[in-house]
């Protein structure tokens, strides 16, 4: 080692805080290389003020309202309530959205400078200067080792737009997101309603098939009794039974489905349980609804969700073109720095400097040219998307307002059906015990007036649902 310096050497004090720059200098880049503790996948994840105000949604790690029992009836409101609250898919979507509130926060942290401590400890082959000289003929300190400990500030100035374009995309994306989240709303919203309407119907078709059970049980008590006098044959005993038979295996079989359509929507509440007590409480009603297509589709072009997430995709797609041809032209960066050098001697010196940075592309090959031309094509891409979602939306709204039509005048003719059934296995049999009219015109008055309620009360759930459908169409769900 050898020093050459026109200053005195530095006391023990300086030597002691000059040996803390290696650790400082390890610990720098430590912190920003090492994980000291991994993610569990698996653990609840909490959410700041700004992700829980999305969509209502409470903090990660809190319990929710699937894990209390259930009180009072189940009505479809109640049901909607517990679904939004509950529902996974809809959580993932609202955490969806605030991942875009983070992408957003990230692009406006370009406008900000950026400070960094940077640092280092290198041993040359020959003794370095500590410091550049200041004047001709200053005398330096020399060492092989050198430690460096730097304050870096960098603000950006001019970036050809590159920064605002981005900020205005990021904005963007994240209006996207929670219009996104407002469809996800919606669509649960129809699937709760449709299987609620399901299972009211379910229920109906389910007592009527219990009803003509019991109906059949007496009319076979009767046939059984003429039997024994003589009065019936035994094939009217017989079909009677194997009637009475087809209905119990069909109650077991829509007992089924209304068990499956329960499990349905309880998976929509977020509902990790079924019991038997599922206080389902509602009434199919019926009412006539004059509908007009044309001013259905203008409302829903302004406020179906879908439909505006597009938009906002589209015009942000529009602002990723021009960040690429921002990288045509130059960046200007104000530069600053402040740090300290020391050597293994105990020799220290304050150093820093302040100027202006510009970095111009001259040649890159073509990459800004192509990078260009992929964000106008996705903008192309992303027109026609926008394009294809006006046409799907003028068909769900006019196949909504057809099915409205189509299962109110199916509801209405299933009503009258019902009447001439039930006057009609009342007739059959009245004559079977005047001994005017055969078992199988009794049996096939009383299958009618089974099939006619059945499609009546599907009919009004397929009404309901239809509502529930043309409400999802225009946007305008609960």
């Amino acid at each position: 080692m050898r020093r050459e310096s026109g200053l005195p050497l530095k006391g023990g004090a300086r030597w002691k805080r000059s040996a803390w720059l290696p650790l400082l200098l390890i610990l720098t880049a430590l912190a920003g290389c090492a994980v000291w503790q991994r993610t569990d996948p698996y653990a609840p994840v909490r959410a700041g003020a700004r992700t829980s105000a999305i969509g209502g949604y409470p903090p990660g790690g809190e319990p929710r309202a699937a894990a209390a029992p259930l009180e009072g009836p189940l009505t479809l409101e109640r049901c909607v309530e517990l679904a939004l609250a509950n529902n996974p898919e809809l959580a993932a979507t609202v955490w969806d959205a605030a991942a875009a509130v983070g992408r957003l926060d990230q692009a406006r942290a370009s406008e900000w400078p950026t400070v960094t401590l940077e640092g280092n400890t290198s041993r040359f082959l020959d003794p370095q200067r500590l410091i550049q000289a200041r004047y001709n003929g200053e005398r330096g300190s020399f060492d092989r080792d050198i430690h460096r400990a730097d304050v870096v500030l960098k603000l950006p100035l001019f970036a050809g737009g590159r920064i605002v374009n981005e900020i205005a995309a990021a904005d963007l994306i994240r209006q996207a997101e929670e219009h996104r989240l407002g469809r996800t709303r919606e669509e649960l919203i129809f699937n709760v309603s449709s299987v609620f309407y399901a299972i009211l119907g379910q229920r109906k078709v389910i007592h009527s098939l219990e009803f003509s059970i019991e109906a059949m049980e007496e009319h076979l008590k009767q046939v059984s009794a003429l039997f024994a006098a003589q009065k019936a044959a035994k094939v009217d005993v017989l079909r009677t039974e194997v009637r009475l038979a087809d209905l119990r295996q069909i109650l077991v079989k829509e007992q089924n489905v209304l068990a499956v359509q329960k499990r349905v929507l309880a998976n929509l509440m977020g509902l990790d349980y079924v019991t038997e007590r599922f206080p389902i409480e509602g009434k199919l009603t019926f009412e006539g609804r004059a509908l007009d297509a044309a001013p259905l589709i203008d409302l829903a072009m302004n406020r179906r969700e879908d439909y505006l997430a597009a938009r906002a995709r589209l015009e942000a797609q529009a602002r990723k073109v021009d960040v690429a041809r921002a990288g045509h032209w130059p960046t200007v960066s104000l530069l600053g720095t402040y740090g300290v050098r020391a050597d293994s001697l105990g020799d220290e010196e304050d150093v820093g400097s302040i100027g202006l940075g510009v970095s111009v592309p001259l040649f890159e090959g073509g990459r800004v040219m192509a990078k260009v031309d992929e964000e106008r094509r996705l903008l192309a891409a992303a027109q026609e998307r926008l394009r294809k979602l006006e046409l799907q939306i003028r068909q769900d709204v006019e196949t909504a307002v057809l099915d409205v039509r189509s299962s109110g005048e199916r509801a209405r003719a299933l009503e009258k059906s019902i009447e001439q059934a039930k006057e009609s296995l009342r007739i059959e049999r009245q004559k079977y015990d005047l001994g005017m009219g055969s078992m199988m015109d009794v049996l096939d008055a009383q299958s009618a007036l089974l099939a006619s309620e059945t499609a009546y009360y599907r009919a009004l759930a397929d009404f309901r649902t239809a509502l529930a459908r043309l409400d999802l169409a225009t946007g305008g769900a609960r």
